[in-house]
C-alpha cells in the first residue's frame, strides 16, 4: 500500500498492514455490536478511525523507507506572477550557458535500482541523451538495449514483452537478444538480416543498482565499480531515496567536493532554516549552525578515476559543540556519476549513502540519493540523516540551476582545489566526447 504526499512516498510496512487490520475488525464488531445505541457506536466510529490513521502514519514514520522524488521545478524562485514551474522553464531558456566542457563523460551511470526492474520486466528510460529499454531476463541477468526498432522506430520498452532473455517488438514480434542486441526471429520471414540489431550497452548490477557504461567512442569498461560487501551481506538494508533534477553541465555537481569554501557560507545555517536561500540565514535559528571541516584529493594510479573527500561535521547550539552529533563521512567519487557518501557515528551506528548522477540530457541531471545502513538501527536515523542531506543539497540546487558554468574563473589561493578538481575530471572527457552544439544566450524572438 502506497500514500503520497507533497512529494514524499512510504512503504506500508507488514507490522503497519496488521495493525490496521486490527483496528478495522476492532470497528466491525462495534458496528455489529447490537446492545450500543446509534450515538455510542458513531462515537466509537470516530474514535477508531482516528487510531487507524495515527497508528498508521507512525508505523510508516518509524518503519518504512523514505522516499523523497522532488519535482523538475525545486530550486527556482517564482516571479512575476508566474508558478514555479514556469519561473523554471523562463529561467533555463533566458540563462546563459558560458564555455562548457563536453557533455557526457565517459564512466558508470545509474539507470534504476534493482528493485525497481523484477524478472520478465522491461523499463523505458533515458539516459545520455539516448531512450534504453532496460530489461531483466528470465535467467535474472539485466540487459540494455537501445529502444527504438530499427525496422519501423517502435519503443520495444512500450507495450515490448521480455522472452526469455530477448526483449519482443510490440509493433510487428521482431525478437532481439539481450547480450549483444542481435535481432534472433522475425514473425513473418525466414531469414533474418545479419545487420538487424540494437546497439548493447554494457550494464551491470552492483549495491542494488542497475548501471550502464558510457564511452564515446564505444570502448569496453575501463573500471569496475566496487562492491559495498555490507550491501550484498545484508547487514545494511535499504532505509529510502531522493531523487533531484538538476539543470546544469554535471561536472559542476561532484566540483562542489573541492569547493570547500562553499560549505562555511552556503551550508552553516542549520537544517531547520530550510532550502531556500531568501530565508536560511534569517536570525531565527541563528542559535543552531553547522561547522564543517573537509579537504578533498585525488588517489592514485591505479585508482585514478577515484577521488576521496572526508567531511567532519559539529553542530553548535548557542556557539556550544554537541559533541554527541558529531559526525565524519567519507565521500569516495568513483568515476564522473558515483559517490559512496559513507557515515560512521559513534552511537548512530554506519550506513552508505550512493549519490548518482546520471545525465539525462546535455544540461539535465538525475540525481539520487540511496541510503543503506545497519539494520540494527531505528529506521527513523538513517531517514532523519537523509531528509537532513536533502535539505543541504537542494541549497546547492537552487544554486545550480540559476548559475552560469564559468571556463576559466576568478579563484583566490584558497581555492586551488577546484583547479585542480577539473584537471583530475578531464580524464574523463576523450577527443570525441560529445558537446552541446547549440548555446541559448539570450531569448529567442
Amino acid at each position: 500500500m502506497i500514500g503520497r504526499c507533497s512529494g514524499w512516498r512510504w512503504t506500508m510496512s507488514p507490522g503497519a498492514v496488521a495493525a490496521v487490520l486490527g483496528l478495522a475488525l476492532a470497528l466491525l464488531w462495534a458496528l455489529l455490536e447490537p446492545e450500543w445505541g446509534a450515538v455510542t457506536r458513531a462515537g466509537l466510529v470516530f474514535v477508531v478511525l482516528v487510531l487507524v490513521l495515527v497508528l498508521r502514519w507512525v508505523l510508516q514514520l518509524l518503519f518504512s523507507p523514505l522516499e523523497l522524488l522532488r519535482d523538475p521545478d525545486v530550486g527556482y524562485i517564482p516571479e512575476d506572477g508566474r508558478s514555479r514551474a514556469q519561473t523554471a522553464r523562463y529561467v533555463r531558456r533566458r540563462r546563459k550557458t558560458g564555455e562548457l566542457p563536453p557533455v557526457y563523460p565517459n564512466g558508470w551511470f545509474r539507470l534504476l535500482d534493482s528493485h525497481m526492474l523484477h524478472t520478465g520486466r522491461v523499463r523505458s528510460v533515458s539516459a545520455l541523451g539516448e531512450q534504453l529499454a532496460v530489461f531483466r531476463g528470465h535467467d535474472g541477468s539485466v540487459y540494455a538495449l537501445d529502444a527504438y526498432c530499427p525496422h519501423l522506430g517502435a519503443n520495444v520498452a512500450v507495450g515490448g514483452q521480455v522472452i526469455g532473455n530477448c526483449i519482443e517488438c510490440p509493433f510487428h514480434g521482431w525478437r532481439f537478444r539481450g547480450n549483444d542486441g542481435k535481432c534472433v526471429k522475425i514473425p513473418y520471414s525466414n531469414k533474418v538480416p545479419e545487420f538487424a540489431k540494437l546497439r548493447s550497452w554494457p550494464c551491470c548490477e552492483v549495491n542494488q543498482q542497475i548501471l550502464v557504461w558510457f564511452h564515446c567512442d564505444g570502448e569496453e569498461p575501463q573500471w569496475a565499480v566496487p562492491e559495498q560487501q555490507e550491501i550484498s551481506s545484508g547487514e545494511w538494508v535499504y532505509r529510502g531515496r531522493t531523487e533531484h533534477f538538476i539543470s546544469a553541465h554535471i561536472q559542476e555537481i561532484p566540483e562542489n567536493a573541492a569547493d570547500v569554501a562553499h560549505l562555511a557560507y552556503l551550508h552553516t545555517p542549520s537544517i531547520t532554516s530550510g532550502a531556500d536561500l531568501r530565508f536560511t540565514n534569517r536570525r531565527t535559528w541563528k542559535f543552531l549552525r553547522h561547522d564543517w571541516k573537509a579537504q578533498w584529493e585525488p588517489e592514485p594510479g591505479p585508482n585514478h578515476h577515484c577521488s576521496q573527500m572526508l567531511i567532519k561535521h559539529t553542530l553548535t547550539v548557542f556557539g556550544r559543540r554537541i559533541s554527541l552529533l558529531d559526525v565524519e563521512v567519507l565521500a569516495r567519487q568513483v568515476g564522473p556519476g558515483i559517490v559512496f557518501l559513507l557515515f560512521n557515528h559513534r552511537f548512530l551506528g554506519r550506513g552508505v549513502i550512493l549519490h548518482c548522477v546520471t545525465p539525462l540530457e546535455p544540461l539535465l541531471q538525475c540525481v539520487t540519493h540511496t541510503m543503506f545502513y545497519q539494520k540494527n538501527v531505528l529506521p527513523l536515523v538513517p531517514k532523519f540523516l537523509l531528509r537532513a542531506e536533502s535539505i543541504q543539497f537542494e541549497r546547492d540546487v537552487m544554486i545550480w540551476n540559476n548559475k552560469k558554468y564559468i571556463s576559466k574563473p576568478l579563484l583566490v589561493k584558497e581555492d586551488c582545489a577546484v583547479q585542480k578538481h577539473r584537471r583530475w575530471f578531464s580524464q574523463f572527457y576523450s577527443e570525441n566526447s560529445p558537446r552541446l552544439r547549440f548555446q541559448h544566450d539570450s531569448l529567442d524572438f
